[in-house]
């Protein structure tokens, strides 16, 4: 009988535990190849070894209700699938504990609350694709973005500008826009008012300001307002219309051309007068008929001289329930006096927050301020 060697039967051993290892890596790698499964396999650890200690190590240090942590960290990232078979091992947990009397009703409820309320959260996320604070990141970069797309450009040596833009409610979105274009030589910018209010306003508003946006400057200033309308005709038209106000200047010459889609009529400040007056420019709003050509349009040409001023707004800032919309135009004249007494730069979001307060205003405001100095 021939009897192994001691060093055989070593290497043998060695070789089979390096096997046994390598298939449990591999094992292990399959297993938790996701950010999504390491992440519940560490909260599972983590709301067994809470419920456990609750019972044998210290109350004090260890109540049933610190479970509520891996619950909010599991809605903020966990996919919704994951999240509900961390709630099962939670209630297995908080039985344990209730069987030992160191989980009360109160804690009870409490976990069953928080635990809804991440599921809600973990379900909004995953229609997004996103997990942990990914989406917030996205919305704050998109909302800089927009408000970056709303600043006007340098317009050059004699001419300066104002942009104030305050969404309903303190919200970052609303449902006006401003979008503009510069080549050094002449500016144009659209003022844009989406019908409707709160989200629906604001999304619409986030679609059509990328879209009107493209399409500032690169057609003719005169197909500008039609080149909208036809887009907006090409999606869904029964989600309402659109008015908008746009404005080319000559940066050179001071020659301005105004448009007008059924928005407010724009106002104007002659330095020679030193007074307001309303602009004479109409037209349809957008998105209603099928082609702007057959409907009549009255643009407004002028010339904007040193001192000269043009005001474009939209009616969050003019129009009250109960109230004539020309009642808020004549206040707005009045109260655009105090401008000129101010300065340009100083008085515009001074002007905006009088309206608001004075009318009551519960909708999207929006103004912007173009002079010659």
């Amino acid at each position: 009988m021939i009897v192994p060697r001691p060093a055989v039967v070593m290497r043998t051993v060695m070789r089979k535990l390096r096997s046994a290892g390598s298939w449990l890596n591999n094992l292990v790698r399959q297993q938790f190849i996701t950010r999504n499964r390491r992440v519940a396999f560490g909260l599972t650890v983590l709301t067994v070894a809470i419920a456990v200690a609750a019972v044998h190590v210290s109350e004090w240090w260890f109540s049933p209700g610190v479970m509520i942590l891996p619950i909010l960290c599991g809605g903020l990232l966990l996919w919704p699938r994951a999240l509900r078979i961390l709630f099962g091992i939670v209630a297995i947990g908080i039985i344990y504990d209730a069987a030992k009397d160191k989980a009360g009703a109160g804690i009870v409820a409490t976990i069953a609350v928080t635990a809804f309320f991440a599921d809600v959260l973990a379900r909004t996320r995953g229609k997004l694709g996103t997990r942990g604070l990914r989406a917030d990141r996205m919305m704050i970069e998109l909302r800089d973005r927009i408000r970056a797309q709303g600043t006007l450009p340098e317009l050059g040596d004699g001419w300066q500008s104002m942009v104030v833009l305050r969404p309903a409610g303190g919200s970052s979105f609303g449902g006006d826009f401003v979008v503009s274009h510069c080549d050094g030589k002449s500016l144009e910018v659209a003022l844009v008012d989406v019908s409707g209010k709160g989200m629906d306003a604001a999304t619409r508003a986030l679609l059509l300001s990328g879209a009107f946006g493209g399409v500032l400057g690169s057609v003719p200033r005169e197909s500008f307002l039609p080149a909208c309308n036809a887009y907006l005709l090409r999606g869904n038209a029964a989600e309402g219309f659109v008015t908008a106000v746009h404005l080319a200047v000559d940066l050179g010459s001071g020659e301005y051309t105004l448009s007008s889609a059924g928005h407010p009529p724009a106002v104007r400040f002659d330095a020679n007068t030193g007074q307001w007056h309303v602009t004479k420019a109409r037209g349809m709003v957008l998105g209603v008929v099928p082609d702007l050509a057959g409907v009549p349009e009255v643009p407004e040409k002028g010339v904007l001289r040193r001192g000269d001023a043009i005001m474009l707004y939209t009616d969050g800032l003019v129009e009250a329930p109960r109230r004539d919309i020309d009642e808020g135009i004549e206040r707005l004249l009045g109260e655009a006096e105090r401008l000129v007494v101010a300065g340009f730069s100083v008085g515009a979001p001074e002007l905006v927050t009088t309206m608001q307060r004075d009318i009551a205003s519960g909708d999207d405001c929006a103004l912007v301020l173009i002079w010659r100095t």
